[in-house]
């Protein structure tokens, strides 16, 4: 079969809405984690933020399973299974009263988005060729962060009606599923060469281990701000709690816009824009932990280009080194351990909290600024991405 799909428009409207869904998968509800909270308020506030976080476990978990499940199955129905689960297990979650049903309902949102990530970023390289990967990371990763600043605003919106309806936007699934099921084709994604290739696990983790853990160190990053700004920002009163979502959406929109720019800064930085992503982390959490209304809006900004630019970064340059087996091989690991840094991000810093104490102001954010330190470093050992 001609592998010229990517070609089509059809099949990139396709693909780029599974992008919309994946990363802020978890996250989506995030808005929404302060009345939760609430309802929820003789609970572990731990429990609580693994609201969010729980997805990325299961997500992880699936991902070992990923290049198995593609030898059974074609790309079109793992895709529809995975769409399936996430729409369903995402609206799932809002009908329980139970905090264990809940996380048991957002597992299944992780199952689903295992499915996905991988063929939302793989099947682009699987079809695209080496000249395009760059021009269509970028757009994958801005296709990510545009579905965060949907996902966030109408989180808020239905957050402000009910903590319930604050999962109805994973009705947005459906959009994804009509688009799949019309025009993705249900070809076979691996190849005797992959087969080879994916059973080698530990030989992918050798040869991409860089990528790998700039991936888990920059989702770490990141992923502070998702699972701890609503809560922080309503501690200090700074800033009123209607307009947390508006400002985490206006993060995302920033991101999107790094996804978007991504070719230029490669074109006009070259192998320096590796650098740039944990540089804007380090700045924009400080930022925040100064606080005060500039503080926290500049904050956002300089963090959510950081995430925009350095995701399709690293998926890409991944991409290109590892060529057509990209979907099977290192591109699983990276959505597993992008997602494991969710899962883990909340538990690093309860167990951090419970070593230092709570007496240091926005203790969160300073984790982050010393995870963006290793992420510089761990940047140095990345090819840049047209290697």
């Amino acid at each position: 079969m001609k592998r010229d799909y990517v070609d089509s428009k059809s099949f990139m409207v396709s693909i780029l809405s599974l992008s919309l869904l994946t990363v802020m998968a978890g996250a989506a509800v995030a808005p929404a984690l302060g009345v939760i909270k609430e309802y929820f308020y003789d609970c572990n506030p731990l429990f609580v933020q693994m609201i969010v976080s729980i997805p990325a476990v299961f997500i992880v978990i699936t991902n070992c399973f990923f290049a198995r499940l593609c030898r059974a199955f074609g790309s079109k129905s793992l895709v529809m299974a995975g769409l399936l689960l996430y729409t369903a297990g995402g609206c799932l979650a809002g009908i329980f009263n139970n905090i264990f049903l809940v996380l048991a309902a957002r597992a299944l949102v992780g199952i689903g988005v295992g499915i996905i990530m991988p063929l939302s970023t793989g099947l682009l390289s699987y079809y695209g060729k080496p000249e395009q990967q760059s021009r269509l990371m970028g757009y994958s990763s801005a296709m990510n962060q545009m579905g965060g600043v949907i996902a966030t605003l109408l989180s808020g919106i239905l957050a402000s009606i009910s903590w319930r309806a604050s999962f109805l936007v994973y009705l947005l699934g459906l959009i994804s599923i009509v688009l799949c099921l019309i025009f993705l084709p249900n070809e076979k994604i691996n190849s005797e060469k992959q087969k080879k290739s994916s059973e080698k696990i530990g030989g992918t983790i050798k040869n991409y281990y860089s990528y790998i853990l700039a991936m888990f160190l920059l989702m770490s990053a990141f992923f502070i701000y998702p699972t701890n700004f609503a809560i922080l920002v309503e501690a200090d009163g700074i800033i009123p709690f209607k307009y947390v979502a508006v400002i985490m959406a206006m993060m995302d929109l920033v991101a999107f816009c790094g996804g978007l720019l991504f070719v230029f800064m490669q074109k006009v930085f070259r192998n320096k824009t590796k650098y740039i992503a944990p540089i804007l982390f380090f700045l924009g959490y400080v930022l925040l932990t100064v606080g005060g209304v500039a503080g926290t809006l500049i904050g956002s900004v300089f963090i959510g280009f950081a995430n925009g630019l350095g995701i399709p970064l690293i998926i890409s340059s991944a991409s290109i080194k590892s060529g057509k087996s990209a979907v099977t091989t290192v591109m699983p690991l990276l959505s597993a351990s992008l997602y494991l840094a969710q899962f883990l991000c909340p538990i690093l810093v309860s167990a951090v909290t419970a070593v230092v104490g709570s007496q240091i102001p926005h203790l969160a954010y300073w984790i982050a600024v010393v995870l963006s330190i290793f992420l510089f470093i761990c940047s140095i050992f990345i090819p840049k991405a047209d290697n």
